[in-house]
């Protein structure tokens, strides 16, 4: 699944869909809210291959306090926390845009997450955004941790069936490829023949100008 950079800044299109997989989630989470609010519909896939900063176990504790924030009178009321992958980079989102009023609340409406790359997102052209990779923004040496493995730690139960998932499309990815460059190797040998056929009579138009 090959993906192309998004330069985010100038690109107004009808739907953006970008593979989150090797992303820092703060960074990703705004520039994507920027989006929203000048009304860019915008997809995110792999949302569980999100990197994060740090160490796993200095997140993990980040996370365990951030359990511990409740309504004391009743839990039900919230905060509510989420386990999925998708569900918290949506929520890191949310907190970066004025969701509260009508303007944050259409924008929020514009974005869709995902674990996995279901369809019909298979099959359209992925991007990245080279301000939020980790590779480029974190120094090699840093520390950090996948949002996947978090999720999991704290009750997430469809990690294995999401890379079960991911195995069987890249799978058919990699098969729907072979096909496609098959299918080109040929076309390119039969315009090979066509044109070595056809060489005296291309000569023969050149010189009436065609």
């Amino acid at each position: 699944c090959s993906s192309r950079t998004s330069n985010m800044s100038s690109m107004f299109e009808k739907q953006i869909v970008i593979d989150a997989r090797g992303h820092l989630l703060g960074r990703l989470a705004s520039i994507v809210a920027k989006q929203l609010l000048t009304g860019q519909k915008v997809v995110v896939v792999r949302c569980e291959s999100i990197n994060i900063s740090g160490s796993f176990y200095r997140n993990k504790l980040k996370y365990k306090e951030f359990l511990r924030k409740r309504c004391n009178v009743n839990p039900a009321n919230g905060a509510f926390h989420f386990r999925a992958p998708s569900r918290i980079f949506w929520r890191v989102v949310r907190g970066m845009l004025p969701h509260k009023s009508a303007r944050g609340a259409e924008a929020l409406k514009r974005m869709k997450v995902f674990e996995g790359v279901p369809p019909p997102y298979d099959k359209i052209k992925r991007v990245v955004v080279p301000e939020a990779l980790r590779i480029i923004r974190l120094k090699p040496y840093r520390k950090y941790c996948t949002l996947s493995r978090i999720s999991d730690e704290f009750g997430w139960k469809y990690k294995e069936v999401v890379e079960t998932l991911e195995d069987k499309r890249r799978a058919k990815a990699q098969e729907y490829y072979n096909a496609k460059k098959k299918s080109a190797q040929i076309r390119a040998q039969a315009t090979e023949k066509v044109d070595a056929a056809m060489g005296d009579v291309v000569k023969t138009l050149a010189q009436y100008g065609y």
